[in-house]
């Protein structure tokens, strides 16, 4: 078989949720879904494989309506399903799994077997063919489930969170050689995930779905560069905080965000602020009394003749200051790093921490008021003596700032549901 399009419209009515969302794909193109757990992406998957009754919509593949009025069985779609547990028959060697779909197929039992060891070898394991599933490492067995599903041709395949059960190395053999092997089978792909790398690495175009409904779409790095919710900015990384236009800048209650360049908006118009935690650089009140060096986030630049050091604090209480641009601490979007300009000005607030967040580089610490996060090392973090409850100091420089309007997403529109 060859790639399929997809244009799909599903809609799934439960006592206590409804799943409304619309998702397409062209031939050969790999579409990434996310969004926080129970907002229905395994839901759409099942609906689209056949495994899951549309009440409303279409699943049409190639122009064919597979949930129309007699809904087309899964096996009849040339769809294939692979979740996050490889499903590989015990008792059957690998060689035999992968073989197994095309038997199904009514392909000739010689002709599916030298098919399988072709894909075996494709993903890696040439020469394991004649183990069983229990011989074979967590791994070992994704990446038979993915020749299994691959070697079949399907018009569309489609991945539920394949990742998710593997440890984080062996999640990234499997992340690349997904990404190999999609490209060279040119197949139209779902792909379910909670990881904006997956994405990244693997789509073409992003979904965002959130308690039902597509509250963002579009390609994966104009979605991550421009969150249009609180989900979709803790995926890419960033502070999304929603205020007001005011002066040119961004306002909420006694906080003032400039951004590098002011913002063409009347006051009071509802605007997003972004900030990268790694660029937000935060003090203790006591570091600000003292003085101390114990502060964290990027130096705000170089001293002034006769003025404080690089990432010196800030006298408490006192306006934000003109700064030298913050260097950039991370890799992102251009749009919300934007270049930096010399003798930014900075914002700067007191606020309290809400609470602390292992993260694999070390601690993300989340504040009051506005919700600002602020990414530590382990040992800045101990140096600090944060809690939840600890008053602090954030200054994000004006380079690290990207304002843009806070305008509602756009998504499915939700009939209510009856009570």
């Amino acid at each position: 078989m060859t790639a399929a399009s997809l244009d799909a419209r599903v809609v799934v009515n439960r006592p206590r949720f409804r799943l409304d969302v619309a998702v397409t794909a062209a031939p050969g193109e790999t579409v990434a879904i996310m969004g926080p757990s129970g907002a229905g992406k395994s839901t759409l998957l099942h609906a689209i494989a056949g495994l899951e009754p549309v009440h409303e919509g279409h699943v049409r593949i190639d122009g064919t309506d597979a949930a129309g009025r007699r809904p087309l069985p899964p096996h009849r779609r040339g769809v294939v399903l692979l979740g996050q547990e490889p499903r590989l028959f015990p008792h059957l060697s690998a060689r035999e799994n992968v073989a197994f779909g095309l038997r199904a197929r009514r392909v000739a039992r010689a002709v599916a077997l030298e098919r399988a060891d072709e894909w075996i070898a494709r993903v890696g394991l040439g020469g394991l063919g004649g183990r069983r599933p229990a011989q074979l490492s967590g791994g070992q067995q994704q990446r038979i489930a993915l020749a299994r599903a691959l070697a079949t041709e399907p018009r569309v395949l489609m991945l539920d969170e394949p990742f998710a059960s593997l440890d984080p190395e062996t999640a990234g053999e499997i992340r690349t050689l997904i990404a190999t092997q999609l490209p060279r089978s040119a197949v139209t792909t779902l792909v379910v995930t909670h990881a904006a790398i997956d994405a990244a690495a693997l789509a073409d175009r992003l979904v965002i779905v959130e308690d039902g409904v597509v509250t963002q779409a579009g390609p994966v790095r104009d979605v991550l560069a421009a969150p249009a919710t609180r989900f979709a900015a803790v995926i890419a990384g960033v502070n999304r905080v929603l205020g007001v236009a005011d002066g040119g800048a961004w306002r909420s209650g006694d906080v003032t965000l400039r951004a590098r360049d002011a913002v063409d908006a009347a006051d009071g118009t509802p605007l997003a602020a972004f900030v990268r935690p790694g660029l937000v650089h935060l003090q203790t009140l006591e570091d600000v009394d003292a003085g101390s060096a114990a502060s964290t986030g990027p130096a705000p630049g170089g001293p002034a003749p006769g003025g404080p050091a690089p990432g010196g604090p800030a006298p408490a209480g006192s306006a934000p200051a003109d700064l030298a641009p913050a260097p950039h601490a991370s890799a992102g979007p251009a749009s919300i790093d934007p270049a930096p300009a010399p003798h930014a000005s900075a914002s700067s607030w007191i606020t309290r921490v809400a609470r602390l967040e292992q993260t694999p580089a070390g601690v993300r610490v989340h504040t009051e008021e506005p919700d600002i996060a602020v990414d530590l090392a382990a040992d800045a973090l101990a140096a600090l003596r944060l809690a939840p409850g600890t008053a602090v100091r954030l200054t994000v420089p004006a380079d690290a700032v990207r304002l843009a309007p806070a305008a509602p997403p756009a998504s499915t529109p939700r009939p209510p549901t009856a009570p």
